[in-house]
């Protein structure tokens, strides 16, 4: 079997891509198997939740929010705006804002999947302590943070070493 011929800084790296990759690939799609019962999709849930928990916001701000592209947004929101789970208003002051707004089915629909879903987010990241928890939410958020490759100080250790 060929390997990678690259520097063990890349092989490390690309190791723990593939690793975060996996597990995040794995975790999802067990978690979508659950939504899909509820007749919901990842996305469709992540707009529920952001305006459960943001409020009303413009397509552009939810794409933002469940990293996801403005045109598939724009399709999530037509499948629940069918399902009259959320709704388009516009805005009286510039008629070419328009907000998404969650309708009281769609409040309902959140809260009676809501506790399911954390309980089975829970239940997957139990193989972690809660300080290792602390510890993913801090590393997670240093990987999403760094935009640009950057050189290490001469002699300081990057996350990558320390893995």
């Amino acid at each position: 079997m060929k390997r990678f011929a690259g520097s063990d800084v890349e092989r490390r790296a690309l190791n723990a891509w593939v690793k975060l990759a996996r597990a995040t690939g794995e975790i999802g799609g067990r978690l979508g198997q659950r939504l899909a019962r509820a007749d919901l999709t990842e996305s469709q849930f992540g707009v529920l939740d952001a305006l459960y928990h943001r409020g009303a916001m413009p397509q552009c701000d939810l794409a933002r929010k469940i990293l996801r592209t403005t045109g598939n947004v724009t399709l999530v929101v037509d499948n629940l705006e069918r399902r009259q789970l959320v709704r388009r208003v516009r805005r009286d002051d510039d008629r070419r804002y328009v907000e998404v707004h969650l309708t009281d089915a769609g409040r309902a629909m959140l809260e009676s999947e809501l506790p399911g879903h954390a309980a089975a987010v829970a239940e997957h990241f139990a193989v972690l302590s809660p300080a290792e928890q602390r510890t993913l939410v801090g590393l997670c958020r240093r990987l999403a943070g760094a935009t640009t490759p950057r050189a290490p100080r001469r002699g300081a250790r990057t996350a990558l070493e320390d893995a």
